[in-house]
Formats: C-alpha cells, sequence, structure tokens
C-alpha cells in the first residue's frame, strides 16, 4: 500500500485507498439497500485493512442505517486501533429518525452518543458535516453547533473536524473559509472536473492546508463498466495497458492534493482490484501524452451524457416515489448506446424503483 501526507497540519500517513461504506454488498443485490450480507462486508473491511487500508468512512443514513453498525461489526478484534475512522453529522436527515429537532447541544449528544454506540468505539477520528450545501451552512452557523463541536473534541469523543460537500464552487470556497476545518470530502474524477468544487477546489483547498477526501471517484460505477464505445477506444488505444478503473483512480492519485481516495467497494474482487492498483499508485506516475489522452476521453464522454447524476442517492427518498438515481441512470443509457425505447419500457414496465 502506498500512503500518502494528509494535510500540512496533521501528522499522519494516510493510504492511498479508503474503504467507504456505502455501497456494501447485500443479499437482494440492490444498491443502499438496509439487507447488508454481513459476513462479505466483514470480510471485504477487514481484508482491505489487512492490506495496509487505514481510513474507513461511513455514516449513519448510509443502507438505511445499517453501514455504521456493520463496520463498528467489523471494527472489532483488534481492527478498530488499525485504521482512523469517519462518520458524519447528518442534518437534516436524521430529525425524523431520532425524532428530535437537533437544534440543542443536548440534542447533539444523543446524536453522537448513539452514534459512538452503534459504532461500539469511544471517539470518531474524522468527523464530517454531511453534504454541506448553501442551506445546512447557514443552520450550522446560526446556532451555537460549532461551540459543541469543540467541546466534544475536548472531551475526546472528535478528533478532527471536516465536511463532505454537494453544492457550487462558491459555496465550496465560503465553508472552506468559514471554519478552522482540517479537511474536507468533495465529488472529484475525471469527467467531473469543472462540477460542484471540482479541481479548483481540491487546489483551493489544498492551499488552505485542509487534507481532500475523494468519494465518487468511479461515478457510481459509470468510469468502471460499460463506457461509450468512442471512449473505450481511446483507452485501448494506449501504449500502457490499464483497465478502465485503474485511468480512473491512477488520474486522483496522480495530483499532489489529493489525500486519499474514498471507494464504495461492493465485492471481494473491487477491494482486491482497487488494492492492487493503490499499491503502484503515486503523484507523477502519467505521462504528459497519458493525461491528454483522459482529457480527451472525458470530452468525448461528457457530450454524450444527458442528466450529470452520479449515482450517490442523495436525492432520495423522492416524495413522490419516484426512484430519481434509476430513472436518471436508463436516461443517460438511452442516450449513450441510442437505446431510448429499450429503456423506456424497462422504466413503464417496472415503475422507478
Amino acid at each position: 500500500m502506498q500512503y500518502r501526507e494528509f494535510s500540512e497540519d496533521l501528522d499522519f500517513e494516510v493510504s492511498a485507498l479508503g474503504f467507504g461504506a456505502m455501497r456494501l454488498p447485500t443479499t437482494d443485490e440492490e444498491a443502499f439497500s438496509p439487507n447488508i450480507s454481513e459476513q462479505e462486508a466483514i470480510d471485504m473491511i477487514r481484508h482491505a485493512i489487512d492490506e495496509g487500508v487505514n481510513y474507513i468512512d461511513t455514516a449513519w443514513p448510509y443502507h438505511d442505517g445499517k453501514s455504521e453498525k456493520l463496520v463498528g461489526k467489523a471494527l472489532q478484534d483488534g481492527y478498530r486501533d488499525e485504521v482512523k475512522l469517519a462518520t458524519k453529522f447528518s442534518w437534516p436527515w436524521m430529525e425524523d429518525e431520532l425524532g428530535m429537532d437537533m437544534e440543542t447541544k443536548e440534542d447533539y449528544d444523543a446524536y453522537l452518543n448513539r452514534q459512538l454506540d452503534r459504532l461500539d468505539t469511544d471517539r470518531i477520528d474524522f468527523y464530517l458535516l454531511h453534504a454541506l450545501d448553501k442551506e445546512s451552512w447557514e443552520f450550522y452557523r446560526e446556532g451555537d453547533f460549532f461551540e459543541w463541536l469543540e467541546e466534544a473534541q475536548a472531551d475526546g469523543r472528535l478528533n478532527h473536524i471536516g465536511f463532505s460537500f454537494h453544492d457550487d464552487l462558491g459555496t465550496f470556497k465560503a465553508i472552506v473559509n468559514g471554519y478552522s476545518w482540517d479537511f474536507c470530502q468533495i465529488m472529484y474524477n475525471y469527467l467531473d472536473q469543472d462540477f460542484q468544487a471540482g479541481r479548483e477546489g481540491l487546489e483551493y483547498a489544498a492551499d488552505q492546508g485542509l487534507g481532500v477526501v475523494i468519494m465518487e471517484p468511479l461515478r457510481g460505477g459509470q468510469l468502471a463498466t460499460q463506457l461509450p464505445s468512442g471512449v473505450q477506444k481511446l483507452f485501448d488505444g494506449a501504449k500502457v495497458e490499464r483497465d478502465t478503473v485503474d485511468w480512473a483512480l491512477s488520474w486522483l492519485w496522480n495530483q499532489p492534493e489529493v489525500s486519499v481516495v474514498l471507494s464504495g467497494m461492493s465485492t471481494m474482487d473491487q477491494v482486491k482490484q482497487n488494492l492492487s492498483i493503490a499499491d503502484r499508485s503515486g503523484v507523477g506516475e502519467l505521462t504528459e501524452d497519458e493525461l491528454r489522452m483522459i482529457e480527451r476521453a472525458r470530452r468525448k464522454y461528457g457530450d454524450l451524457l444527458a442528466v450529470g447524476c452520479t449515482g450517490c442517492n442523495y436525492c432520495m427518498p423522492c416524495p413522490n416515489g419516484v426512484n430519481i438515481t434509476r430513472v436518471f441512470k436508463l436516461y443517460n443509457k438511452a442516450e449513450i448506446y441510442d437505446e431510448y425505447e429499450k429503456h423506456k419500457k424497462r422504466v413503464l414496465r417496472h415503475g422507478p424503483r
């Protein structure tokens, strides 16, 4: 495993690959399902740690509330001491779940203490404000939330404070400047260089001394399998033979501003593949010709997409019962592969789900 400096201010060498517990294997084979294939998921997480992964990321809402509990089980038997554990304060998703308004220090304490219990630990190493945008940023700024965060740090329940992000670049910079963060987490891949925080946000955060955690490196799997034929031909014509996952991950690890890349792995084969790529990762590993080829692939792929959906599922649940992620996925497939009738029939026959 290759290791990287997490940030200028934190004395921590983080594994190039982090394990994201958002897309764990499920018994019904439905992504994000609460029916996690428990032993399979535990085996995957422990294998990754045995091979050098030292950063595990989860959140209460993942897998309909089951991810944190699963991670807590996986980190028993001594594995907790081998890793840095990251989870999130997931306002406003958890208000109904917990039956509280999440507006007072007592509410925040109750939430955090339940997370510690679910994770079977006494501390969270990296704690994130989940999916910050303009609205949620204003919520946190108006109350005494940051005062509470610092109290939780002082009593040892929390170590480092950061945020994950889904909004525009201007909002991202305002949030970076709005608090003395230790790190941030952004959606970033070779296709989405100008989306949300993007490359400019990555560089801006790193310049401010923040560690930068990357999520959606494969765009919910879209950069891993079934690439459009024109995009695949570009990769197939490269002088160095790499599969599509290798190209996408190596492009990220080529950049010095990237601290750790989270991969939401769903099978043991994916874990082993990602570990192998991480083992040979590094800054400056790609040639200028290879970087130009990836840029050509990005432009060709971007021209084909109808909807910029990564499959993160943050738009769910829909109040009207529509599976928005699935509909967008089918729409993009129809556009990319010119299969409108095929995918329209799938939506009409099975309905959004």
